[in-house]
């Protein structure tokens, strides 16, 4: 298995905002550079992995709508797992940052849409038709034992969770690698259901 050698910055000192938002910095960069080191074919194997991983934990989309993401900066690709959600009667959505600091949107998306640029030029469905999803799955660049995640920094998906009007069933997806003693968890956090991983779900 891919080990990443690069050590932890030392933590931070409990109860120091400040402190941790700079320590998750560094933690971020170090976890992402280990990401991008894996090679493309073990990511893809990975991937395949996780995309079993998700089948196990969700179960039965059919009647369900299912926001997945585009992959970005060496994530896991899901993109022919997304396509599978429709053939299997589910419903696949995309999360849109629409403005900074306020919750993602999500809209449904199907292979074939138009997309176009958001932000980090991502790829988004370009129609605007908002859905509720029944289940989010968001990348992870790290993940502690509480399934707490460690996200990109711009707090969209604890937000966004927070403001949906019911609780979807909310899965994190990443690499055994990303995995880390604690993310050291502030009170905006919000824990996911489950982690999955090439290694099996948390």
């Amino acid at each position: 298995m891919t080990r990443d050698p690069t050590p932890s910055p030392p933590p931070p000192a409990q109860g120091d905002r400040a402190a941790i938002l700079a320590w998750r910095r560094e933690e971020r960069q170090r976890l992402i550079a280990a990401r991008l080191a894996i090679p493309a074919e073990t990511r893809s194997s990975f991937s395949l992995s996780i995309a079993a991983g998700l089948d196990a934990a969700i179960g039965d989309v059919g009647g369900r709508t299912v926001s997945l993401y585009w992959p970005f900066r060496g994530e896991p690709d899901l993109r022919p797992w997304l396509a599978s959600v429709g053939l299997r009667g589910g419903r696949a959505a995309l999360p849109v940052v629409v403005e900074k600091a306020k919750p993602l949107v999500f809209r449904a998306y199907r292979p074939g849409d138009p997309l176009e640029r958001g932000v980090w030029n991502i790829p988004v469905p370009a129609k605007d038709e908002p859905v509720i999803p029944d289940v989010v799955i968001a990348p992870v660049v790290g993940f502690d034992p509480g399934r707490y995640r460690l996200g990109y920094g711009g707090g969209f998906f604890d937000r966004t969770l927070a403001a949906l009007p019911a609780k979807p069933l909310v899965l994190g997806v990443g690499y055994a690698l990303q995995a880390i003693p604690t993310i050291h968890p502030l009170p905006h956090d919000i824990a996911m259901d489950r982690i999955v991983t090439e290694s099996g779900t948390r």
